[in-house]
Order: structure tokens, then sequence, then C-alpha cells
């Protein structure tokens, strides 16, 4: 049987690539460090979707060689035509580094249905062809219909957001379906940006409502002697549904901590009681003002 650990995939999302040194480190020193214990951890799914150009090139400057990792990366805006989306891809790999990707996501639903959709998921589809790229797939949100958009244009992964406080995906079945399709399923926003692990009085204004049902939940996983990062873990890492766990960090540190409680037992708790309903708290929006 495979290690928990094994499902986990490292997203870059929170690599402080763009930011100042912090104490005198630069932030590709700490992006190595993150490499390595992510390579010698086995976890080997990088997504490195909507990055900038100088930050694929300094993640592909950093990234163990031989080839460690399965690189996913994501298309520009298909309205630019299908030649500069290929060309694009094309150039994001060689800034990394890596001969083919995993995966070529699109990052939007949205761009899919556009009316550049078509032309750019068939394009999408010959470079898979071709070898470019192992897998094609999107990305959604829960109101995006993802079951929808997954029978209308069978990606070979679709990227959805679920956790120990999101459940909508899961309780209404969409996951499995897609699953059951033959579809991989990989979970993002696990620890819904930060939520589960922010203490209540913290929370931003808008969330205070929200902060009470979380601040339910937290006093629900000390209660089982466990702690919200485990927590968070254990109910992503334990759903059926899920081929892979997708999970941000800024440290070398956040990550040896990801792995040690993804190595642990899930504890027994009653996730369904802690799901939580809150619009403002489960809308991608709302914390993109926060």
């Amino acid at each position: 049987m495979s290690s928990p650990v094994s499902k986990l995939g490292l997203g870059s999302g929170q690599f402080g690539l763009d930011q100042a040194p912090v104490r005198g480190r630069s932030a590709q020193a700490e992006v190595r460090d993150i490499l390595e214990v992510a390579a010698r951890a086995g976890v080997r799914l990088f997504d490195v979707t909507g990055r900038s150009v100088q930050a694929e090139r300094e993640i592909g400057a950093v990234l163990p060689r031989p080839d460690r990792f399965n690189v996913c990366i994501s298309t520009i805006r298909p309205d630019r035509g299908p030649d500069i989306v290929e060309a694009e891809a094309r150039a994001s790999l060689a800034r990394l580094g890596v001969e083919q990707a995993e995966c070529i996501f699109v990052p939007s639903v949205a761009e899919l249905l556009g009316p550049h959709g078509a032309v750019l998921w068939d394009r999408l589809k010959a470079l898979r062809d071709e070898g470019l790229t192992r897998k094609i797939g999107v990305s959604v949100f829960a109101s995006d219909d993802p079951l929808g958009v997954a029978r209308r244009f069978r990606p070979d992964i679709v990227q959805a957001p679920a956790s120990l406080l999101d459940q909508r995906l899961i309780n209404d079945g969409t996951l499995a379906a897609i699953a059951g399709l033959g579809m991989e399923v990989h979970l993002r926003s696990i620890f819904l940006n930060g939520l589960l692990l922010l203490p209540p009085d913290r929370a931003p204004s808008h969330l205070r409502e929200a902060a009470t049902r979380i601040s339910r939940a937290r006093r629900m996983i000390a209660e089982g002697r466990s702690d919200p990062l485990q927590a968070a873990l254990g109910f992503a890492l334990s759903r059926p549904e899920a081929s892979a766990v997708l999970v941000g960090v800024s440290s070398a540190a956040e990550l040896n901590a990801i792995v040690a409680a993804a190595a642990s037992p899930p504890p027994d708790l009653d996730w369904d009681d802690m799901a939580i309903d809150d619009p403002d708290a489960l809308d991608p929006g709302a914390w993109a003002a926060a």
C-alpha cells in the first residue's frame, strides 16, 4: 500500500519569489530547500501553474536533476490564438528545464466556454498526442458545474477546491462522479486559504460568522487529540475521489510539518459535522478582498 505522502502534490503559489529576501536569505534558496524536502519525501507532483516568467526561470534553476517531479503548467489566455498558447507552453517548459509536462491546465472554465475555448482545447489535445504533455486538465470552482464541464470536455484531470470546511463538491457527489468517469481529481485549497489554521480572533471582519463554526471545528479537533493541520490533511488524503492533494508552503519547515502530519494516521473525527456553508468564507472572491 502506498504512503499517504505519495498522494501529496506541491503547489508553488506561496513561494515568495516576487518578494524581498527575508533575513538576508533569497526566496530562491528557500525554494531549493522546499524542493529538496519534497524530493526526499517522495512528493512528485509539482504545480507551477500561474507563475510569472521570472518565477519559472528561478524555479527551473533549482529543480533537482535529473527530473524528480511531474510538473504541471497552465495556459495563457486563449484569445491570443492557439499558436501563441502552444509557443508559451513550450517556453514555460524550457524555462523550467522540463521536456514534458505532467499536465497543462486551463486555469478557468470561462476560458473553455468562451469563443476561443474549442480551438484551445483542440490544440491542447494535439499537444498531448504529440507528447509535450502527458495529460490536459481544467481548474474549476464549485460554481462552475464541474461535472458538466467534465462530461463535455473529458479532461484527464479536474482540479477542484475541497477541504474539511468546504465539502460542497464531496457532499453533492460531484467529485465521486468525476472520478467515476475515469478522470483524476486533484484537490486544492485544502486549508481554505489558511482559515482553519487561523485563530478565530484573527479572522477578517467579514468572516466573523464563519469564525464561530470554525471555532467549533477546532474544538472538536482538539477533543479528538489532533490539530488543525493533521485534521485537514487527514480529511483530504482519505478522500477516495482524490488522486492527488495539493499543498502550498512558503518554507521548507512548513513542508516538513506537512509531510510529518500526512504520514501520521488520520484522526478519528466526525468530518461531516465540520463543514461550513458560509458563502463569504467559501467564495474565493471574498478572500481576494480580505
